[in-house]
C-alpha cells in the first residue's frame, strides 16, 4: 500500500462517519475534548464531560453507554510519530474512575523513523516499515568513520548489523530486535547524522539490482517525503533512521464485549488493551479499526443496551454530572492560578525524556526505580511552577496542553511501576536482567504471561 494503509484507512473512517451524520443517526461535535467519564450510584458509566476548545466551555452529555475510541498514550514520551494532540486523558479519565488498566508498560518503539534534528523538536515522521524489505540497515565499523558522508564510506567498512546477527531474517527482524539494535549501534558510538542519533537504510544495492524505476514504483510518495524533510535524496544516498515511539499496546482492559471494568463503558481500538501482546501485530490499525468497529462493538453493546430497553439515560442535572463537572472546573482554575515559570512544553519534554531514558528502549531495575523516585518529584514542581498563558473562558492551546500534561504526569508513574513489576523481557519490553547469553529477551510465562 506504498505505507499509506494507515491514511486510506482514516479516510474510509471520515467517510463512513460523514454519511451516518449526513443520514441523521449521530451528531458530530467538532472541536471538543472528553475530560471525564461520568458515573451514576450504581457505578455505571452514564455519560462524559466534554470541554470546548475554543470557548472552554464544559457541558454534560448522558447516555446509556459511553464508548471510548480514543487512541494511545504514546505521547507520555513527548516525543512520537502520533499527532501532537494524541493523548491519554480519556482512558486515565476512565481509570481514575476505576477502570483497570491493562499493560501500561507495551509499547511498540518503531524502528524506522527520521531522527530527531535537535533537542526543540516536538515531532517524530515514520517512514513505512516497508522500506526495510529493499533497504539495507548498517552502521560504519569504525567510529571515525561516522562523520564521513555515507557515499565515503566503503563497503568494506560497513556493518550490515542485523544481516550480520539475524542471518536467517536479515534486516526483516521483528519491529522490537530492530529497535533495540539500532540503539545498541547508537549507544556504541556508532551513530551516524550531524547528531551520531541515527543508522542507515541502504537502497543503493536494491537500485543496482531492480533499478531506480522499480524502486520509485516500490516507495517513491517516501522517498519524496523524506527528501522534502531532509533536503537528503535518497536515490543517491542512505537514509538515516532511527526508533521512535509509534504504538500502545497496553490500554484500558476490555472482555470480549470490548467492555471494561466499569459497566456500560467500552473502550475500542488502540484505546483498549485487546488484540496486541507484548508486540503490535500488523496492520494494526486496520484490524482494530475493523474487529473493532465493524464487527465487535455493533454486536455487544446492543446487548448491553437491551438491558436497558425502557429507561432513560441520567438527567444531567444529577449530582453525578454536577460533581464532575465541578471537578474538571477546578483542575482547570488551579493550573490556571499557577502562574508558574515554566511552560507546559518544558515539563512534558522532561517528563518525556525520563521515560524514554528509564522505560523505553531498554530497561533495569535501577533505572525504573529512579524513574519512579523522579516523576512524582516533577509532577510536584509542574503542579507548583507551569506557567499556563490565557484564560480559561477562550481558545487556549496552553490550557488544553496542561490539562493532558497532568494526565500523563500520573499515568508515567503507573507505566514505570508495571515495567519494573513485570520481571522478564518480552516484545517491546525488554529488561536488561533478563536475557539470554545472546542477549535476545528471556520470557517468563510462567509468572508474567
Amino acid at each position: 500500500a506504498r505505507g499509506q494503509t494507515g491514511q486510506q484507512l482514516l479516510l474510509g473512517a471520515y467517510q463512513s462517519l460523514a454519511r451516518q451524520i449526513h443520514l441523521g443517526t449521530c451528531e458530530l461535535f467538532n472541536k471538543m475534548e472528553l475530560v471525564d467519564v461520568v458515573l451514576n450510584n450504581a457505578g455505571q458509566a452514564c455519560g462524559i464531560i466534554a470541554r470546548d476548545l475554543l470557548t472552554g466551555e464544559l457541558s454534560r452529555h448522558a447516555g446509556h453507554a459511553v464508548v471510548l475510541a480514543t487512541g494511545g498514550y504514546g505521547n507520555v514520551y513527548f516525543l512520537s510519530t502520533n499527532a501532537k494532540n494524541s493523548n491519554a486523558t480519556a482512558a486515565w479519565r476512565a481509570h481514575r474512575k476505576g477502570a483497570a488498566f491493562a499493560n501500561p508498560c507495551y509499547t511498540q518503539i518503531h524502528p524506522t523513523c527520521i531522527p530527531p534534528s535537535d533537542e526543540f523538536q516536538s515531532k517524530l515522521v515514520l517512514m513505512s516499515e516497508s522500506l526495510r524489505n529493499d533497504g539495507r540497515i548498517l552502521v560504519p565499523r569504525n567510529a571515525d568513520d561516522c562523520g564521513l558522508d555515507a557515499s565515503a564510506v566503503p563497503e568494506d567498512a560497513r556493518d550490515y548489523y542485523l544481516e550480520r546477527k539475524y542471518p536467517a531474517f536479515g534486516n526483516l527482524v521483528p519491529r522490537d530486535i530492530a529497535s533495540r539494535n539500532a540503539k545498541t549501534m547508537v549507544d556504541q558510538g556508532l551513530g551516524i547524522g550531524p547528531l551520531r542519533n541515527g543508522v542507515y537504510l541502504d537502497f543503493s544495492h536494491a537500485i543496482e539490482r531492480l533499478g531506480a524505476d522499480v524502486i520509485k514504483g516500490r516507495y517513491g510518495n517516501l522517498f519524496d517525503m523524506y527528501e522534502r524533510i531532509t533536503g537528503e535524496d535518497p536515490y543517491k544516498v542512505p537514509m538515516r533512521i532511527y526508533p521512535a515511539t509509534h504504538y500502545t499496546m497496553g490500554g484500558l482492559w476490555v472482555d470480549y464485549n470490548l467492555q471494561t471494568t466499569i459497566p456500560g463503558l467500552f473502550a475500542l481500538g488502540e484505546a483498549n488493551f485487546s488484540d496486541h501482546g507484548a508486540n503490535r501485530l500488523g496492520a494494526s490499525a486496520l484490524m482494530q479499526g475493523l474487529a473493532d468497529g465493524y464487527f465487535v462493538a455493533p454486536e455487544t453493546v446492543p446487548g448491553y443496551l437491551a438491558g436497558l430497553l425502557g429507561t432513560s439515560p441520567l438527567e444531567t442535572t444529577h449530582e453525578a454530572f454536577t460533581t464532575s463537572l465541578a471537578e474538571c472546573q477546578s483542575r482547570a482554575d488551579q493550573l490556571l492560578a499557577v502562574k508558574g515559570t515554566h511552560s507546559v512544553d518544558h515539563y512534558h519534554r522532561e517528563l518525556g525524556k525520563l521515560v524514554w531514558d528509564y522505560c523505553g528502549m531498554a530497561r533495569n531495575k535501577a533505572g525504573l526505580e529512579k524513574a519512579l523516585s523522579e516523576i512524582p518529584a516533577l509532577r510536584d514542581e509542574f503542579w507548583t511552577n507551569v506557567k499556563v498563558l490565557g484564560d480559561g473562558n477562550s481558545f487556549n492551546q496552553s490550557l488544553e496542553k496542561a490539562l493532558r500534561v497532568a494526565d500523563f504526569m500520573e499515568f508515567a508513574e503507573l507505566k514505570v511501576r508495571d515495567a519494573l513489576h513485570r520481571e522478564e523481557s518480552c516484545g517491546g519490553h525488554s529488561r536488561e536482567e533478563h536475557q539470554t547469553e545472546e542477549g535476545e529477551a528471556k520470557r517468563d510465562d510462567e509468572n508474567c504471561a
